[in-house]
């Protein structure tokens, strides 16, 4: 099996519970955050429906520019499922695209003319792809907790939703 294969397979795994814990997103409370410090609930929400999309965008490319832009303010739970949906078509051609071969290949992220980091794709692939966006997911359930959202089971029960629980 390719590494593209395998690694697609699990992101379909990951985006099924992504869209699970993105459709719990209150639209009154976009703008909610849990600290002063914090993203809002809104801009976290549109960062894990969107940055695998981006991300995998940057293994399209040897190098990255950072330029400093600003998080979109989604108006709307719909959007925010939009790009998320919209993002797992982007990363399927994105990573088709770039094959095994070209995850081999390094990637340079760099800003104000300085290399931030350098690393191989398969790195990018799965250290910033997959565990920055399942990170983000986490975040992301603890200020639906914090809201009193009912959580979705993410890999096991939640305290509000236990798929494996007996059946009557």
């Amino acid at each position: 099996m390719s590494i593209v294969t395998a690694v697609l397979q699990e992101f379909d795994n990951e985006a099924g519970t992504t869209r699970r814990v993105l459709e719990r997103v209150p639209n009154d409370k976009l703008g909610w955050k849990p600290h002063p410090k914090s993203m809002s609930l809104g801009e976290l929400a549109f960062h894990v429906a969107s940055s695998p999309a981006v991300i995998c965008g940057w293994c399209c490319e040897d190098e990255t520019t950072f330029t400093g832009e600003k998080m979109p303010q989604p108006t709307s739970t719909a959007e925010i499922l939009a790009a998320h949906d919209q993002g797992i078509k982007t990363v399927k051609e994105s990573l088709t695209r770039v094959g095994d071969e070209g995850l081999k290949k390094m990637w340079t992220a760099k800003a104000g003319g300085a290399t931030l980091m350098q690393m191989p794709k398969t790195a990018l692939l799965r250290g910033i792809v997959m565990n920055h966006w399942i990170h983000h997911r986490g975040q992301l359930s603890v200020y639906l907790r914090l809201l009193d959202v009912p959580v979705p089971s993410i890999y096991g029960a939640s305290a509000d939703e236990n798929p494996f629980a007996a059946r009557p």
